[in-house]
């Protein structure tokens, strides 16, 4: 089930571009992997895996 969470202090930063990267703590917070290949991502996922 997906949650709607506010990023608080912490959860996010933003990169030289200007784009909100999302931390590790975020992503424990909202409890799945999204499959994005994010690059905090806690659970594992690679995007070039198959």
């Amino acid at each position: 089930m997906k949650k709607n969470l506010k990023p608080e202090e912490g959860d996010y930063y933003l990169s030289p571009e200007g784009y909100r990267v999302f931390t590790e703590q975020y992503h424990l917070k909202r409890g799945y992997c999204c499959e994005n290949g994010c690059r905090h991502c806690p659970y594992g996922f690679k995007k070039n895996r198959r």
